[in-house]
């Protein structure tokens, strides 16, 4: 038996949160979710600042332009955690307390 397989991009068709994950539906009928706590500016994030997101790229990725995060789908589905450093969003952090 053969498998055909076609080189296609999964991209994202639409994000919504619980109160635990980020959940990410996919062009091909899948929906994927991972921890908040994977994603310390979302977790950090109000729910209006989370709603309010961009598809980018046709769905490649996802811009919170509130939280100045971005995500890419290829991420998430590798199990890609933020690599954000400590200092830097210590630095965030304190920003938005101003």
């Amino acid at each position: 038996m053969s498998t055909l397989v076609v080189d296609h991009d999964v991209l994202a068709v639409n994000v919504s949160f619980s109160s635990e994950a980020l959940i990410v539906a996919l062009d091909d009928g899948r929906t994927i979710s991972t921890p908040l706590a994977w994603y310390p500016r979302l977790l950090a994030g109000k729910t209006d600042e989370r709603m309010n997101f961009e598809l980018i790229g046709d769905g490649e990725g996802i811009h919170w332009p509130a939280l100045d995060e971005d995500i890419s789908v290829e991420g998430i589905l590798a199990g890609r955690r933020s690599a954000e450093s400590s200092e830097s969003l210590a630095r965030w952090m304190a920003s938005r307390q101003k």
